[in-house]
């Protein structure tokens, strides 16, 4: 067998069928089964996606009640497992019988490996793909921001915190690196606010030049300068009654911000060229990728603004601190491009995953969302490779998933941590591990460890 871990359960008595079975799937963890209760208990343990089942089982090898009761049993416990019936040629009803009580499909004995090992790996395909699904689903559904994908604990406490401030009118300001998502954050703090019903309006203070910026946050009259053809209201008298998204406002010109912060401080404008004072009444979100503290130590930035825009603070981590976060953006964005490009890519092979979960996406959301889109538009085969996602190979080990593989590491780095604390002192060492000293020996032999 592989070091794989794609577990697959046999259930059935026949010895010589059984080691048959056992070496047709090189591929897989295999567990053999010979009854209905060690097939429980094997099940449990292992949680396969797939089980191929006989129907004949001890205490009734000549009927079907003992597989028909075991698949049951197993489908009770986890519905989506895939169960493949086993027949025998004059068993055509009962297998038919089986599909209507929810096994996946069946195969006529006598077994040919080739075509068994097919019916099994595209049995293990769907399951691996409904799971994908559900995890995907539960992570969308656990969101309770429009728009934003993500299970993390950093992201959740982030969503949690817009969604507790959103009814209010409190000046908000959003801080992240470039591609973190933070117009998506201002958007679910206007949707969620009372304010829904009106416009966001949004403008990128770094993407207008400096001459244009004033008019186009305060609007101007008729005549103000040349080219002033007709009175024109700006992005803020715009946005009267909605909320007003100020992103990169970092890169806003120094001499404006006087200007803005009498707006903020007043909330009324008046338009370049103008003299009468407009009341606007807006909710202000502000978001940059700047660092405002060294601004304002470099006089680039009022501090007195940048008070009055951070009520509250709500600073969004980057993708490389979102624990889990890159391989549900990274599936959530290959469903999407799949059905805008209309392929059919299953998924990720081994080594792509590895590499999504370990690179350290400096993008951010836009990154891996660049990378997936060209993945689907170049890939050729059934899953996305690391030369489609152009990602080389992880640097580092990547974490295991295998829970006694995740104990025994965490157990050896601790035992090793003590060690150290106690300078190799063993009955100090066993102490701080709660541990008696015979057991701190026999951890000793097991991991290879000693006190030097």
């Amino acid at each position: 067998m592989s070091g794989t871990n794609k577990h697959l359960l046999i259930v059935e008595d026949d010895p010589g069928l059984q080691s048959q079975m056992r070496w047709c799937f090189d591929d897989y963890e295999v567990t053999i089964s010979g009854d209905r209760i060690d097939a429980i208990d094997q099940f449990r343990r292992f949680q396969p996606g797939v089980v191929l089942l006989d129907f004949g089982l001890p205490p009734d090898p000549g009927g079907v009640s003992e597989g028909l009761a075991t698949l049951e049993q197993i489908l009770s416990m986890a519905p989506t497992t895939k169960i493949i019936i086993v027949t025998g040629d004059n068993d055509r009803s009962n297998a038919v019988k089986a599909i209507g009580l929810g096994a996946y499909d069946f195969y006529q004995k006598p077994v040919d490996p080739e075509i068994l090992l097919l019916v099994v790996d595209r049995a293990y395909r769907v399951n691996t793909l409904e799971q994908e699904n559900q995890k995907l689903l539960c992570a969308q559904q656990a969101m309770p921001l429009e728009g934003v994908i993500g299970a993390s604990p950093q992201l959740l406490k982030v969503c949690q915190t817009v969604e507790k401030i959103a009814p209010s009118d409190i000046t908000t300001l959003l801080l992240g690196a470039s591609g973190t998502g933070k117009e998506l954050f201002a958007q679910a703090l206007h949707a969620l606010s009372p304010r829904s019903k009106e416009k966001m309006v949004a403008i990128n203070c770094a993407a207008i030049p400096d001459n244009l910026l004033e008019s186009e946050l305060f609007g101007y009259e008729k005549g103000a300068f040349t080219g002033a053809a007709k009175q024109t209201p700006g992005k803020i008298e715009l946005a009267n009654g909605g909320t007003l998204f100020l992103d990169e406002i970092g890169d806003l010109p120094f001499e404006l911000q006087a200007k803005l912060l009498r707006f903020l401080q007043e909330r009324v404008i008046e338009r370049v060229g103008g003299r009468k004072e407009i009341p606007v009444d807006v909710r202000i979100v502000c978001a940059t990728h700047q660092n405002l503290s060294q601004h304002i130590s470099e006089g680039r930035f009022r501090e007195d603004l940048y008070y009055r825009i951070s009520e509250i603070t709500i600073d969004i981590p980057p993708l490389k601190d979102r624990d889990g976060d890159s391989l549900i953006l990274a599936k959530a964005f290959l469903d999407r491009f799949n059905r805008e490009y209309s392929k059919a890519i299953r998924g990720f092979d081994k080594e792509a995953l590895s590499a999504i979960e370990s690179y350290s996406w400096p993008g951010n959301v836009r990154e891996i969302e660049s990378k997936l889109k060209r993945a689907v538009i170049m890939s050729e085969g059934k899953k996305i490779t690391l030369e489609d996602l152009q990602l080389t190979p992880p640097s580092k080990e990547v974490p295991p998933l295998n829970l006694k593989q995740v104990r025994e590491d965490a157990e050896r780095k601790a035992i090793q941590r003590a060690l150290n604390h106690t300078d190799n002192n063993v009955s100090e060492t066993a102490k701080a591990l709660g541990i008696t000293r015979p057991t701190l020996y026999n951890l000793f032999e097991k991991y290879g460890l000693s006190a030097k």
